[in-house]
């Protein structure tokens, strides 16, 4: 007898050593009384003894019988809260959502998207993943987040993405640079400078080389940091160049930001493995992120 069959037939031992009458344990359980009698032959017969005796209209557990429902109980107790935790899993309203993000979305991106969400949806609860962008869509590969919201989204037949928004990639240079009077640059402008990025891993990073590639040069490296405002900070210490998005907050002094010719940007997306079953709560999330894709 397998895990599956032998599971409900624990639920009626459980019932029956609450109360030795299999008529009112059945009507507990929602079973036909024929059903539970029939189980009950089957345990003692898997068993190698009966797990019941019958005195008159009643029954009473034996000692193997008693045993065995002391272990049902204890199991089932062990598994409810698992089922509640399955069951709210598939309830839209009360599920959770798991979305890996990169840093820099932590801190309006993402908070305006749950509370969006959250109006409509308040009992559904949020694990919010933070990393770089390899990392993230590692965790995504893995199943340890539900979605992954990175620049670039990733590409390949296992994933399924949708742009949310882009933005737009400026170069920044120190305020004392040959370049810092212009308008615009081109890329080819910063060929031979010194380049402040990200490590291996970040998207930033993976845009700022290919753009330098389509632009026919390799750059020259000379630090790598883990946080664009980092990078800023070395710039206008005039240790090199960048491409960055434009900063949230006013930037340092002693930096110049100057527009791309032709214009660069980095998109971001909403990335979810192609084909996997996805919990409605989860669901609801990325409709929801969808329906508010940004202009």
């Amino acid at each position: 007898m397998d895990e599956l069959e032998l599971a409900p037939k624990l639920a009626v031992l459980k019932a029956l050593a609450a109360d030795e009458h299999v008529t009112r344990a059945a009507a507990r359980l929602g079973l036909p009384q024929p059903t539970v009698s029939r189980w009950l032959a089957e345990l003692g017969e898997a068993l190698g003894a009966p797990v019941i005796a019958r005195s008159g209209r009643r029954v009473r557990l034996t000692r193997a019988g008693r045993l065995l429902a002391e272990a049902a109980t204890r199991s089932l107790a062990a598994l409810e809260p698992g089922l509640r935790a399955a069951e709210e899993e598939l309830d839209p309203e009360k599920g959770r959502v798991v979305l890996g993000f990169l840093h820099m979305l932590g801190r309006s991106v993402v908070p305006e998207l749950v509370r969006g969400f959250r109006a409509d949806h308040p009992h559904v609860r949020f694990g919010l993943v933070q990393d770089a962008r390899q990392g993230v869509v590692d965790k995504l590969v893995s199943g340890e987040i539900d979605l992954a919201l990175v620049a670039p989204p990733p590409t390949g037949p296992e994933f399924s993405s949708v742009v949310l928004f882009e933005q737009e990639l400026i170069a920044v240079v120190p305020a004392t640079h040959r370049l810092a009077a212009r308008r615009a640059v081109r890329l080819t402008d910063l060929r031979d400078e010194d380049f402040i990025v990200l490590e291996h891993g970040y998207g930033l990073r993976q845009i700022t080389d290919d753009l330098c590639a389509a632009a026919g040069f390799t750059p020259r490296i000379a630090f790598e940091g883990q946080e664009t405002e980092t990078v800023r900070g070395l710039v206008a210490a005039g240790l090199g160049v960048a491409l960055l998005p434009h900063p949230e907050f006013t930037p340092p002094a002693g930096v110049r930001e100057l527009p791309l010719v032709p214009r660069s940007s980095r998109m971001f997306g909403l990335s979810w493995l192609t084909g996997q079953p996805m919990p409605p709560a989860v669901e609801a999330f990325r409709d929801h992120a969808l329906s508010s894709k940004r202009s």
